[in-house]
């Protein structure tokens, strides 16, 4: 945490002071908090992938993950019990990170304890999801961690730079791409709620009637779905095989 708001204090202080006027730094400082959430949402979208990419890469190269697969419990539960706990850690210290970096410079949250959560939770789902894909993919073909770590890092800009106003601007097909990927849509709620206060001009619009919010259920289904019937479906190829646990 120390090191992290060090880290991010340093980045907020150069951007707001690369402004030649004082108005200009003021409104520097409500976009050097966006960037900051969006850093943050994206951290833990890389956090959750990797989990499940640079997990059992990991695991399988010392041998650990044929003995996990005798667990009682499966491969897949083992691993969403993992994550559940790691998100609730990263969620914790993020929460702390930002609202002690909005804090130092001046910076303005309006934070809504059932929405946040409820934002948090359909977040999850949907990287839950595509990390059950993608570590599927590492259950069968091992070394992919470079392609997975350019999907963390697409997923990490996403959640920096998902904004209402890309999404206005972009044609139909590039739209929908966005709204498929499992961070847009989360992204934008959140900065939504926790930055414009769920207001549309002077009107409050609570944040379950935004577009986004009905992309990001819909995604939680498709991304459950297809990350779990994947994952299922490699980790039983890779067993038939014999290969779950080599590297």
């Amino acid at each position: 945490l120390v090191l992290g708001y060090g880290m991010m204090l340093m980045l907020v202080y150069g951007f707001i002071y690369s402004q030649d006027t004082i108005a200009d730094r003021v409104g520097a400082g409500d976009q050097a908090i966006n960037f900051v959430l969006g850093f943050i949402i994206g951290m833990f979208a890389f956090g959750i992938v990797g989990m499940y990419t640079q997990g059992l890469q990991g695991m399988a190269s010392t041998g650990i993950l044929e003995q996990l697969c005798m667990s009682p419990y499966g491969l897949i539960t083992n691993f969403m019990a993992r994550t559940v706990v790691g998100a609730i850690s990263m969620i914790f210290s993020s929460s702390i990170l930002v609202w002690a970096i909005a804090t130092t410079v001046g910076g303005e949250l309006h934070f809504s304890l059932v929405p946040v959560l409820v934002l948090l939770a359909l977040t999850f789902l949907n990287l839950l999801g595509f990390g059950l894909m993608v570590g599927g993919l590492v259950l069968v073909f091992k070394q992919v961690g470079q392609v997975a770590m350019i999907l963390r890092m697409v997923l990490f800009g996403l959640a920096i730079f998902a904004r209402e106003e890309v999404l206005e601007k972009s044609n139909i097909v590039l739209a929908g791409l966005l709204h498929l990927l499992p961070i847009t849509d989360g992204a934008i709620c959140i900065k939504y709620v926790l930055l414009k206060g769920q207001m549309q001009g002077e009107e409050l619009v609570p944040v379950y009637f935004h577009p986004s919010f009905f992309f990001l259920v819909l995604n939680c289904f498709i991304w459950i779905v297809a990350g779990v019937a994947c994952f299922k479906y490699m980790e039983n190829y890779s067993r038939y095989k014999g290969t779950l646990g080599t590297y």
